[in-house]
């Protein structure tokens, strides 16, 4: 019989990924949302919100953490105006039933909303779980997004 040592490695692998696909740690492969321009003046607030669990793994902690990190240095005069909401949201907590419902994650992740003249526009940032190696690039990136919002450009 031949020697199968040659297995171990992708076994493990796969044992590991499933521990973490059942932690509930998966992104989605695809945003939602309603792509457009509108005017700047017409953004009436624009909602950064960290979707979680009560248990998080290192990459939905730091998902988060980034997230905070980015609102609070680049928009803290929006933030303290309320043009700008920052949030961490467990979506297991029954008191925030009515923020899942309206943004519906299905686990974590990070949405920004955007209210204007036409009303309520969200959408899942999932380039952001391929930052979370280099934090300036997750700041700076997630800071030109959260501008473009402010500016009206939602594409």
């Amino acid at each position: 019989m031949k020697n199968k040592s040659y297995l171990v490695v992708p076994v493990l692998l796969l044992i590991f990924a499933l521990a973490v696909l059942s932690a509930g740690c998966t992104t989605p492969v695809e945003p939602s949302g309603n792509p457009g321009i509108t005017s700047s003046a017409a953004v009436e607030k624009v909602e950064v919100l960290h979707f979680h669990r009560t248990s998080q793994c290192y990459s939905c902690k730091t998902v988060g953490a980034y997230a905070e990190e980015t609102v609070k240095n680049y928009f803290a005069q929006e933030l303290a105006s309320g043009k700008v909401v920052f949030g961490h949201i467990n979506i297991e907590e029954p008191e925030n039933k009515a923020l899942v419902e309206q943004y519906g994650p299905t686990g974590p992740s990070l949405w920004i909303g955007v209210y204007d003249q036409d009303g309520f526009h969200k959408e899942e940032n999932v380039n952001v779980w391929y930052k979370i190696g280099n934090k300036e690039e997750y700041l700076a990136y997630l800071k030109e997004v959260i501008d473009k919002r402010l500016e009206g450009d939602l594409s």
